[in-house]
């Protein structure tokens, strides 16, 4: 079964839940296990998705559990959990850890993965996933999430809200690494990069008799207002790739110059670290002149992790550039590197390598620290006053004779110069 439908405008969540009803039919269901994205995907309308199908579910007499898919996130806040399920029971929600709560599947070999990364990767990455996926009590796993342009993989969701979102340590950073190590220029906004073939790998040899079913949206956000122009439901890849190309039409901005100066403004209900609020790099890099400026305004950034170890490693190293990630994480002294791979990866994607200045604006994390992970301090109140995010228009202003291109949530969209995309 495949259902899927479009909207240039928005869908209704009447259209929506129909869709859901529909996506049930025909299903003799006792246990349900549904694995939306967290906090971090607010916009991905998955939160009303996954708030609708317990209802649904539950009145039919289904046992329903939930597990967020938080990756290397910390734990959702019960204020959270209200904010985007609305009233599913605190009790129904199950954290993942990502690294005590896995089983080993199996590995996607080395081999394959050279073959896919030109030969810039050679290891064997383990297959390893939440030990519910593989619980045979669930009649049916329902996997929702969002297709966004990604800086890891080149297009969010499908099998990375499983392998990552509800995925072990192994996959997780070297999945990150083999990104990094590609090049996250080669593949953002793209469908089939090496890290979504090895997804794919891990879906097929060690998935595919598993009762999962994709539930997948396209959406943006317009003063924070979630529009969803796209939602997708079926158990073939075919629901990602159809995806994939609504959302290179809706989330990618192809610019006709590249960006001088850039100011990114991050919600502070959504990005607290620069582990997550780094999206603002990730996304206008390829947009950014060489020698130009990135504002990340970050009101709410207050750490640099997303918990203590990796906060840790990004205070050691900081965001130094490529080559010199790459040097001491091939040092054998660095073992903490080899150890937390996503965080070595992380480090190189937040680095402009030299190539544009980044200035990040805070107002809980001191100068002096902002400026020792290698970003340039502001005052976020001083920084407001030039640039008020309650005053700019998304995309060019002009502010006292300068044109700076503004961005209300980096999250959503994926910004290239015309001539930096295949």
């Amino acid at each position: 079964m495949l259902t899927e439908l479009i909207s240039k405008e928005s869908l209704s969540e009447k259209e929506i839940t129909d869709a859901l009803i529909k996506s049930l039919e025909g299903k003799a269901l006792k246990k349900v296990l549904i694995i939306p994205p967290d906090f971090t995907r607010f916009h991905s309308n998955a939160g009303f998705i996954t708030n609708t199908y317990y209802h649904l579910l539950t009145d039919m007499g289904v046992k329903v559990d939930v597990i967020p898919a938080l990756g290397t996130h910390v734990a959702m806040t019960d204020d959270q959990l209200d904010k985007m399920y609305g009233d599913i029971p605190h009790d129904k929600f199950i954290v993942h850890n990502w690294r005590t709560d896995v089983v080993k599947l199996g590995e996607v070999p080395g081999d394959f993965i050279a073959s896919i990364t030109d030969g810039l990767w050679t290891d064997s990455v383990d297959v390893n996933i939440n030990k519910l996926v593989m619980d045979e009590s669930y009649d049916l796993i329902l996997s929702v999430g969002q297709v966004v342009p990604h800086e890891v993989v080149g297009m969010a969701n499908h099998a990375k809200n499983l392998f990552v979102g509800v995925g072990g340590k192994d996959m997780i950073n070297k999945s990150h690494m083999v990104g990094a190590v590609y090049g996250m220029e080669r593949m953002m906004g793209k469908e089939l990069t090496p890290v979504r073939k090895i997804f794919d790998y891990g879906m097929e040899h060690f998935l595919s008799e598993r009762p999962i079913m994709f539930v997948l949206t396209v959406t943006t956000a317009p003063g924070g207002n979630i529009k969803t122009h796209g939602l997708f439901i079926g158990e073939e890849r075919k629901v990602f790739s159809d995806a994939v190309k609504l959302a290179q039409e809706i989330n990618i901005d192809f610019t006709d110059k590249p960006f001088k100066k850039c100011v990114v403004y991050l919600d502070p209900k959504e990005f607290k670290s620069t582990w997550l609020g780094n999206k603002s790099i990730y996304r206008t890099r390829m947009a950014m002149a060489d020698g130009g400026e990135l504002i990340v305004l970050a009101p709410g950034v207050d750490k640099f992790g997303e918990d203590n170890q990796i906060d840790g490693l990004i205070r050691k190293y900081g965001y130094t550039g490529r080559l010199n990630i790459l040097e001491k994480f091939n040092n054998p002294e660095n073992q903490d590197l080899k150890d937390n791979m996503s965080a070595a990866a992380h480090l190189i994607h937040g680095s402009s390598d030299g190539r544009f200045n980044i200035t990040y604006a805070v107002k809980n994390i001191s100068e002096e620290e902002i400026k020792s992970v290698g970003f340039i301090p502001a005052s976020y109140d001083e920084m407001i006053k030039k640039y008020n995010p309650e005053k700019l228009q998304y995309g060019f202003n002009n502010v006292d004779g300068e044109e700076i291109y503004y961005i209300p949530n980096p999250a959503l969209g994926l910004w290239i110069d015309k001539g930096k995309f295949d």
